[in-house]
């Protein structure tokens, strides 16, 4: 077992992977400015060793390992996992860090597999925890007509498919979209986007491979492109992920690396299986941005001297109630946790589904509350060349001071706009709506997971039916 530096993640890095930026590819991505935030933010997986090491290191007799892809066998176990994925987006301002996304595929695959693929899933987490490998997840497929099934495509690339098969290998041709932390990761999992008919077994497939296998091309967004300055954008000059089309050209995988080999009937289960850990994953790493909203929202009362309006106070109660039912519903999902596939516990799927369709279904709602609070200078008041410029500070300090100094207000304000109306609060936006899953993907596990014989019988019982 072995617990890696956040060095020695930067060294694993640098390989032969095809990774395309803004038409050019790219060589060493550790080298390249514009990926340096998103390695740095990824590095606090393996930081978060040092500074929390009682959360974030398990030992189960055979050495140290990261405590991200310690198998959860009791409540206790996805408590802990919790505070864990909380500590370290507190550490990322509010934002997924790494290790979050594979642990959850690993757990998805150890719970809904058996036969060879599971036997092949248990050697390939063996090699994760040994060498503190960080993972990415490939899931989403392009999906083309999304009316129609895999094998009812024009194109029959746009979902990932088997082209071929050997004594030794498959090889996949096609692409998966959404694909974080992939030009930063070491390996990448691949896993079923949906449930599959017997027409589709060519698409149902599950594997594992290192981000530089041959025919393997990560196509990086550039959305959140360009350099930040820390005063104006306090959260995005120092935090960022990295998300990519991910396209498989005629990629051979060893059949040890392969989980899911045709065989349909176990799609949709797998798929589910790793969304049951991937919402608990995301209503946690959520909390520290509730917290952020939350505070800023009180900061920013206070610095323009409007705490006392009842209106105002009416605001900030419905951010915390926002907050903290959110809260409550993860910490819920702990408390209710269940044994699942292989022994293996999992987050209470009702009350987890509850938190994330909550926290998304409020999002917008809660930064348009922030952006109330705070006033048109998000986006009308000085950058920080204005600040840095003495003679022009001076008279900013003087016209710009609110029940505080200007520059705290400003320091406010500009927070405020990096979270709400940048591109990073854009990011965050479209996040809220489709990351994890949609809100009908949430309310379609919310009707499934609910038992209404309780209700039911009650209700019977009172009228006498």
């Amino acid at each position: 077992m072995g617990i890696r530096n956040p060095e020695q993640y930067r060294a694993g890095l640098r390989d032969k992977r095809t990774v395309i930026y803004r038409g050019e590819r790219i060589g060493d991505v550790t080298e390249f400015d514009e990926f340096r935030p998103a390695i740095s933010h990824s590095a606090l997986a393996y930081e978060i060793a040092t500074t929390h090491p009682d959360l974030a290191i398990a030992d189960d007799g055979q050495g140290p390992y990261t405590a991200f892809y310690k198998l959860p066998r009791t409540t206790e176990d996805i408590i802990n996992r919790g505070k864990l994925i909380e500590a370290v987006s507190r550490m990322g301002a509010g934002t997924i860090v790494l290790k979050e996304v594979g642990s959850d595929a690993l757990f998805g695959l150890l719970r809904a597999l058996d036969g060879p693929g599971l036997e092949n899933a248990r050697a390939f987490y063996d090699h994760c925890c040994r060498n503190d490998i960080a993972l990415a997840v490939a899931q989403s497929d392009v999906k083309g007509n999304r009316s129609l099934p895999p094998h009812k495509q024009k194109d029959p690339d746009l979902y990932l498919r088997i082209v071929n098969e050997d004594k030794d290998t498959i090889t996949v041709r096609g692409a998966k979209v959404h694909t974080s932390f992939s030009a930063n990761a070491d390996e990448l999992i691949v896993l079923p986007t949906r449930a599959m008919s017997a027409a589709d077994a060519d698409w149902a497939v599950s594997f594992a491979i290192p981000m530089d296998t041959p025919g393997l091309s990560l196509y990086v967004s550039p959305y959140l492109h360009g350099e930040r300055d820390p005063f104006e954008h306090p959260i995005s000059s120092q935090h960022k992920l990295l998300e990519s089309l991910t396209v498989f050209d005629d990629v051979r995988v060893p059949k040890e690396r392969v989980f899911l080999n045709r065989e349909p009937e176990t799609a949709g289960p797998l798929a589910i299986a790793f969304v049951d850990y991937h919402r608990f994953t995301a209503v946690s790493y959520k909390l520290p941005l509730l917290d952020i909203l939350v505070g800023t929202a009180k900061l920013m009362a206070d610095a323009n001297g409007i705490s006392a309006a009842g209106h105002v106070k009416s605001k900030i109660t419905e951010l915390v109630t926002y907050a903290e039912t959110v809260r409550g519903l993860a910490e819920l999902s702990a408390l209710r946790s269940q044994p699942g596939g292989n022994d293996i516990q999992l987050p209470d799927p009702l009350a987890v589904n509850m938190a994330k369709y909550h926290f998304a279904h409020g999002f917008h709602a809660a930064t348009a509350t922030l952006l109330d609070l705070a006033g048109g200078l998000v986006v009308t008041g000085p950058g920080s060349d204005d600040w840095a410029d003495h003679d022009t500070r001076k008279v900013l300090e003087k016209y710009l001071a609110g029940a505080v100094p200007a520059e705290q207000r400003m320091r406010l304000l500009n927070l405020i706009g990096d979270i709400c109306t940048g591109t990073w609060g854009g990011y965050q936006s479209v996040l809220a709506t489709h990351a994890e899953g949609s809100l009908e993907a949430e309310k379609t596990q919310i009707a499934r997971s609910y038992d209404p014989e309780r209700a039911v019988r009650y209700v019977s019982d009172l009228v006498g039916i």
